[in-house]
């Protein structure tokens, strides 16, 4: 256990054991900060080393950590140089803090009260749950101090209900005509091999079928766009790490899509408590008229649907997917929350404006560069007139 007198701590110094004891009691998961998966992430992941943590202990058992929240500066997370903490980004689009079920408010005002102790005046609580119950205690535990929390930037991602029976989850998102056509497509691609559905979940299955994953999306528009785990060692280092680790507690599986002995598709599925986690997904482009990621997504649903110790999965896809928003039809509201911790502090509304601006500024870049490559697409699709 870190000494009492050190507001936040190194990652790699906190406890395994107890992080994961506390994991196990958390009030809501989080596969992205699992303690293997999170301190992994943290010894190589690109960009994402060198994270502190708060952390809350029990008073009357000192080696029980009762809260976790990993914590970066505002300037590193999102290069502003103003006095406030951000979420350390687990490699994952999910960082709700880990909180004991049992003591949940108590640990929050503990970790809130670590997060002044660093001097900061607010912190960003990046890509949250915004209507899960950690987020309704830190509500909670806010009015208690007159405090309130501003939701900077929110959106909807895909989520799954796994209570149903696959086929009528299914039957219900798509319809008929639609799964008729991709019974087509899959009819064809079997044609000649056997296509199937295969799930590794012991460590050394993982760790094999990792390696099959990780070239598949570097095969495609990832690869080119260079953004591929395996071009970059210490991205590769960190999943390499972190699968085999989390298959040992049944925390996460690699299912892939078969067709003979050639995966035309292949996806990361983490898993903590009741709750899966669709983490990536690569595909072989050369079997693109067969929608191979459609496939794997319409068994992956199946084998969710049918595992009785999954309720629900994260899609943890951007707003507006367009593979995965019309097969799981649930949605989770996401986003970025800021959260004082002081009253009536001016040094906050510079922040919120500050956050704001930045949100602005990213938003008109991105559609920038969407325009860029449409237009590169167009001009390579239209021919050029000869001089």
């Amino acid at each position: 256990m870190p000494a009492r007198t050190t507001p936040w701590v190194p990652l790699e110094t906190v406890a395994p054991q107890a992080w994961q004891d506390l994991a196990e009691r958390a009030l809501e998961p989080n596969g992205y900060y699992l303690p293997g998966w999170e301190r992994a992430v943290n010894a190589s992941a690109r960009g994402r080393t060198g994270t502190s943590v708060l952390c809350a202990w029990d008073d009357a058992q000192p080696s029980h950590l009762i809260g976790l929240m990993p914590v970066t500066s505002l300037w590193r997370a999102c290069k502003l140089p103003l006095p406030a903490l951000a979420s350390g980004h687990p490699y994952g689009t999910l960082c709700t803090p880990l909180l004991d079920a049992a003591s949940a408010e108590p640990a929050l005002a503990r970790l809130l009260g670590e997060a002044r102790r660093t001097g900061a005046r607010a912190v960003l609580l990046r890509d949250m749950s915004v209507a899960g119950p950690v987020m309704q205690a830190f509500d909670s535990v806010l009015r208690r101090e007159g405090l309130r929390s501003r939701v900077v930037q929110s959106y909807e991602r895909a989520y799954l209900d796994a209570t149903s029976d696959g086929e009528k989850v299914l039957q219900d998102a798509l319809g008929a005509k639609k799964l008729k056509e991709l019974r087509r497509q899959r009819h064809r691609l079997a044609e000649h091999v056997e296509v199937r559905f295969e799930v590794a979940r012991a460590a050394g299955e993982v760790s094999a079928a990792l390696e099959i994953f990780l070239n598949l999306e570097a095969s495609g528009w990832k690869g080119r766009r260079g953004t591929a785990l395996i071009q970059h060692d210490g991205d590769a280092t960190f999943i390499r790490r972190a699968a085999p680790l989390l298959a040992q507690d049944n925390a996460c599986e690699i299912v892939s899509l078969l067709a003979g002995e050639t995966a035309v598709a292949s996806g990361i599925v983490l898993r903590h408590q009741r709750r899966a986690f669709f983490f990536k997904l690569g595909v072989d482009e050369r079997f693109a008229k067969y929608s191979p990621g459609v496939q794997l997504t319409l068994d992956l649903t199946r084998h969710l649907c049918n595992d009785p110790a999954i309720s629900s999965a994260d899609s943890t896809a951007g707003p507006d997917h367009p593979m995965i928003n019309p097969i799981w039809r649930g949605r989770l509201a996401i986003g970025d929350v800021l959260v004082p911790l002081y009253k009536s502090d001016p040094v906050v509304e510079i922040i919120h404006a500050a956050l704001i601006a930045r949100r602005e500024g990213l938003g008109f870049a991105r559609r920038a560069v969407h325009a860029i490559r449409d237009l590169a697409k167009n001009r390579t699709a239209t021919p050029q007139p000869r001089r």
